[in-house]
């Protein structure tokens, strides 16, 4: 039989990252403070028919790798069986050979089916089988794969219009982990979108409350923040290419909403201002309800428009963007500071030519009132592999305090996606272990290894207070 790789000491080089791993960081349970896992899956506690349903289904990862592969669409998200993509998926694996997918894959069938097999056409018929029988069990449904993997908390990633049902039933009942949501109210923000005023007529009956100007759109936006608070809120996100800033009096933001009220065109201009006023009000309410914000910064988004158009948003069309952070986020973050309404923050970026950027960002914004208050978020998206993982370690120990990081999340739609946090672990277990060899570090392994559980869970549950 052929072997994986996923063996006990995977990724751990010498004796100290071993020693850092097995006795001071794979027992911790996970605190997942931002994915996107759909809460009714969770709360139906949802049983899946086969791998490809769990694994497959809307993993844009997958489907990149595929269709590089020269897999068809029909095959990818088209009408081809559930096997058939499986054994197309099950095609491509040897070929993402030094692909973060090929570590991933193996390890995620090594820890929910305890399969040893290296996943290709060979295997494929007996992989698919083998994951499909155990998923009929009754420990294989959707929460049952949560517990499998001692998660703690999950959070979600929900819009201001979301009733929050899942959520409540949720919270209603006795489970093993604790789902919460989080507030992204990104499509308040893009009035430059064709769907903006669609989704302002949403926002309104969410809120019971006519939106006709900037007055009543932020109220309506309090409204629906304070549902989610009353339901146990307390973390924000946004996923923009940058942080806006071009301030403009309120009068004048006002005017600008009229205008798209309208139907008129808005300047580039006009939208940042508009932009820039809604995200400092949204920013300041956070704070008077002690939340955490998180903002993912530079993507460049749906840049294939027949393919989106075809497929929708969101389906594998995304890359890297070169926006400029530096200026208008550090003039973001001091009008909130200088008001001291500056809350706990989080910052991802996605562009690892602006790592020491944003590393050295967050130093500047750090006034001693909470530890780790401005933090530079974990690898995210096309950065959460070996060596995005590892750049983003070496900027923010360079730059600031590693000993206060939160460590790593799943960012993830996919319910098999939680040993993101082993991969994270012995990556982190590796760099510190060969800094002891060195000579970088002591040999004072409780030392060292105290940091690891901070990094891997304690400073997490601190910091949302959890």
């Amino acid at each position: 039989m052929e072997q994986t790789f996923i063996q006990e000491d995977f990724l751990l080089e010498n004796e100290f990252s071993k020693r850092l791993y097995h006795d001071f960081a794979a027992d911790h349970p996970l605190i997942d403070y931002h994915c996107h896992l759909p809460p009714d899956e969770i709360v139906l506690n949802k049983k899946y028919k086969n791998i490809t349903e769990l694994w497959i289904a809307g993993d844009h990862y997958k489907w990149r790798a595929m269709r590089t592969n020269g897999i068809k669409e029909s095959q990818i998200t088209g009408d081809a069986t559930d096997e058939e993509k499986f054994m197309a998926w099950a095609k491509t694996v040897p070929n993402t050979l030094r692909n973060p997918l090929y570590h991933w894959t193996h390890l995620e069938l090594k820890r929910y089916f305890d399969t040893d097999l290296l996943l290709n056409e060979n295997t494929a018929t007996e992989i698919y089988h083998h994951t499909k029988a155990q998923l009929q069990q009754s420990d294989f449904t959707c929460r049952g794969l949560i517990n499998k993997m001692k998660v703690e908390v999950v959070c979600t990633t929900d819009d201001p219009t979301d009733t929050l049902l899942h959520h409540k039933k949720m919270r209603s009942e006795q489970a093993h982990f604790r789902m919460s949501s989080s507030f992204r109210p990104d499509k308040a923000l893009l009035i430059e979108s064709d769907q903006f005023l669609n989704y302002l007529e949403r926002l309104s009956a969410s809120a019971n409350l006519p939106i006709t100007s900037l007055k009543s759109l932020c109220e309506a936006l309090i409204l629906r923040m304070d549902y989610f608070h009353e339901n146990g809120c307390r973390i924000s996100d946004h996923g923009l290419s940058s942080i806006p800033f071009s301030l403009a009096k309120e009068s004048r933001v006002g005017e600008i909403l009229q205008k798209k009220l309208k139907g008129m065109l808005l300047t580039p201009t006009e939208c940042e201002q508009f932009k820039t006023y809604l995200l400092l009000f949204l920013s300041e309410a956070y704070h008077q309800r002690g939340w955490v914000q998180q903002f993912h910064l530079g993507a460049l988004r749906n840049t294939n428009s027949r393919m989106e158009q075809l497929l929708g948003p969101d389906t594998g069309w995304d890359s890297i963007g070169e926006f400029q952070q530096a200026q208008t986020l550090s003039q973001f973050l001091n009008q909130l500071d200088q008001k001291n309404i500056l809350t706990k923050t989080i910052l991802y970026n996605l562009n690892p030519a602006q790592n020491e950027v944003f590393a050295s960002m967050v130093g500047n914004f750090n006034d001693g009132t909470v530890r780790g208050k401005i933090q530079y978020g974990s690898g995210w998206w096309f950065l959460d592999q070996k060596e995005g993982i590892i750049k983003q370690l070496n900027a923010l120990s360079n730059m600031g305090l590693i000993s206060c990081f939160i460590g790593m999340l799943t960012d993830s739609r996919s319910f098999l996606s939680f040993p993101r946090h082993e991969y994270f672990r012995r990556i982190l277990c590796n760099e510190f272990g060969k800094d002891i060899q060195n000579g970088e570090l002591p040999t004072d392994i409780n030392l060292v290894g105290g940091i690891i559980e901070k990094i891997c869970y304690y400073n997490a549950k601190e910091y949302f207070d959890f």
